[in-house]
């Protein structure tokens, strides 16, 4: 076993498994460790002041900071590990090299300090030790907030030591056994290498989890009252539902319906309208002059939006090549005139709607208004232009969906992205890529990338508005 099986165990055991045993052919890259990893080395490069060398021969001569170093010992018990410390930080005291030895760092994204850096820490000082021969009474969890970098000094006392010591012997006995369950709580399998693998295990076998609004608490909940699969719940009238959940709260009672209408839905493969009157939007009638789709790329890290992407569709007759994309980088450096050429886009046809597909885009529009010191009336006026797709939809239809992003249901509807397994975050790589390189092949694939969004987020409108036509 090693810290990496270690880091994945606390989050999800399947995953510490998986990682240790199963097919690589199964698994797939994930741009967040590469954007991680990237965020990383940044930091901790700042924090040693760029003095950081590679393995065992940067701790010999001494170098501030060590990286890709890989440590082998017995832990316990005929238990072999491996470490391979994110950051190895030079200090006073005394080692096998001299008078200096290394302490353990780990990098934190967030604000908090969780279990996970923690348990690497103390982790890798048990190996440490013996490898430098020198005591490790403390390590140090390393971040970067308003553009400062920041340090925590963790003490790996005797408490903190055996909890550790615990939750490796427990590690040990799931590597040696068979494939853990997969999880119901599944939050975070959105950035899992494993996602794809364990995702069609989980439709084959009916987790509720893919269900859409149903958690790993509803879930629970309704194993308790004997509902155990999707196939289960597809079978309960919307009634029946309801009664069971009642006594928990009112909340659950109304949402009974939706979850009996979208477990159906998805085991039949077919969509649900949920009201063909009353529509929340009359969207043929607000198309019909012309409209702009908006897509926004960005690094919430860094709450920054480095690409915004605007598709001009004249007209619906019009074929897809013949509309208008244009792309606007927004560099730091040059954000208000960013915000300029965005309004003079928008400004050009005044009264045309703009479709997006989530809040991200309205909400950046409004903040960008603010910065440019509109009027409240005239920031209105802007708003109630934009039509959020997403919740459309959502109000309209129940799809045979596990969720309504925007990959999932255009692939649904028929689109095909240019370039294979893209995602918001792969774009993000690339920009953080061009921001290091100035290559700009990683541009042209980001610009690809918005396009073929704002594309779908087209296919999507077209959905609606051919399904408005059938009611008229």
């Amino acid at each position: 076993m090693n810290s990496l099986h270690l880091k994945s165990f606390t989050r999800c055991k399947r995953k510490a498994w998986l990682d240790f045993k199963g097919k690589k052919s199964y698994e797939v890259w994930s741009p967040h460790k590469a954007i991680d990893k990237i965020n990383q080395f940044q930091i901790f490069s700042e924090f040693c002041n760029g003095e950081i060398y590679t393995g065992l021969k940067a701790c010999e001569n001494g170098y501030q900071g060590v990286i890709g170093l890989k440590i082998k010992g017995n832990l316990f018990q005929n238990i072999n590990a491996e470490i391979r410390p994110q950051l190895l930080v030079k200090t006073k005291g005394k080692s096998k090299w001299g008078q200096y030895k290394y302490l353990p760092a780990v990098y934190k994204l967030g604000h908090k300090t969780t279990k996970e850096h923690l348990f690497d820490l103390a982790f890798s000082s048990m190996l440490l030790e013996s490898f430098q021969e020198s005591k490790i009474e403390k390590g140090l969890v390393i971040s970067s907030f308003d553009k400062k970098v920041n340090v925590e000094e963790i003490y790996l006392n005797k408490k903190l030591r055996k909890k550790v010591l615990n939750v490796l012997l427990s590690l040990n006995e799931c590597l040696e056994g068979f494939m853990p369950e997969i999880t119901q709580d599944r939050k975070k399998c959105t950035i899992c290498s494993w996602q794809k693998f364990c995702d069609k295990e989980a439709k084959e076998n009916g987790y509720l989890t893919d269900i859409d609004g149903i958690g790993s608490k509803t879930a629970s909940l309704l194993i308790t009252n004997g509902i155990s699969d999707t196939q289960t719940l597809a079978s309960y009238s919307e009634k029946q539902l309801g009664e069971k959940l009642s006594k928990f709260n009112d909340q659950k009672y109304e949402k009974a319906s939706v979850f009996v209408k979208q477990a159906q839905a998805y085991i039949s493969g077919e969509p649900y309208r949920i009201s063909n009157k009353n529509d929340p939007i009359d969207l043929l009638e607000k198309t019909c002059s012309g409209f702009y789709i908006f897509d926004i790329e960005s690094n919430p890290d860094d709450k920054h939006d480095f690409l915004y992407g605007f598709l001009k569709i004249n007209n619906l007759s019009t074929k897809k090549e013949d509309h208008i994309y244009k792309p606007l980088l927004n560099l730091k450096n040059n954000k208000r005139e960013s915000y300029r050429k965005i309004i003079e886009i928008l400004f050009s046809e005044k009264e045309w709607p703009v479709l997006h597909y989530g809040e991200t885009e309205k909400i950046a529009i409004i903040n960008i208004a603010k910065n440019l010191n509109f009027s409240f009336e005239e920031i209105d006026s802007l708003a109630s232009r934009f039509i959020d797709l997403h919740t459309l939809i959502r109000k309209s239809w129940i799809l045979p969906l596990k969720n309504y992003g925007l990959k999932t249901v255009s692939n649904w509807l028929g689109f095909e992205w240019m370039q294979k397994n893209v995602s918001g975050s792969k774009a993000l790589y690339w920009w953080i890529q061009y921001q290091i390189t100035e290559n700009e092949i990683f541009l042209k694939k980001i610009i690809q990338y918005n396009k073929d969004d704002c594309l779908a987020t087209l296919q999507i409108a077209e959905y609606l508005i051919k399904n408005q036509l059938k009611k008229n």
